[in-house]
């Protein structure tokens, strides 16, 4: 809900408030610029995902930029593959002043359920912030099969 109000600000510009109370609409312009409300929060994922299926596999592939490989964190249990992600915080502190820090820390995840798959042929490469998992399925498990309505 919250990705669908548009961004009035420019991109590098600083948060400042106006001098006019009275003026309603930059009000609700700066309030929903708040960080709140920014992808992450209320409802949106930093993990954004393709998953691909054919006869042989499952193929995800996460858009996780910004960490390090040893920062994720795979788990497949009771039919539903977990990516989460604990993005650290630099620890070098520097003494500049800085008006606006906007880089990511903390931990996220997402959960996809992949019936049917061999839990010990997973493979994961990561490459340039994708993150490409390999399921493959089981063989004779169960396949689809369509029904016709009457």
């Amino acid at each position: 809900m919250f990705g669908l109000t548009p961004n009035f600000r420019k991109q590098n510009e600083i948060t400042t408030r106006g001098n006019n109370i009275w003026d309603f609409s930059s009000v609700f312009e700066e309030f929903f610029r708040e960080p709140f409300f920014q992808a992450g929060f209320m409802g949106g994922n930093p993990i954004k995902a393709d998953i691909r299926e054919n006869d042989k596999e499952y193929i995800v592939d996460a858009e996780i930029p910004g960490v390090n490989k040893e920062d994720i964190k795979l788990e497949l249990m009771n039919d539903t593959l977990t990516i989460s992600v604990e993005h650290k915080a630099e620890t070098e502190e520097k003494s500049e002043n800085y008006l606006r820090r906007e880089r990511r820390v903390g931990s996220f995840s997402r959960s996809f359920y992949v019936p049917n798959v061999k839990n010990d042929t997973v493979t994961a490469k990561y490459n340039n912030g994708i993150l490409s998992i390999s399921l493959p399925k089981e063989e004779g498990k169960s396949k689809s099969n369509r029904i016709d309505i009457q």
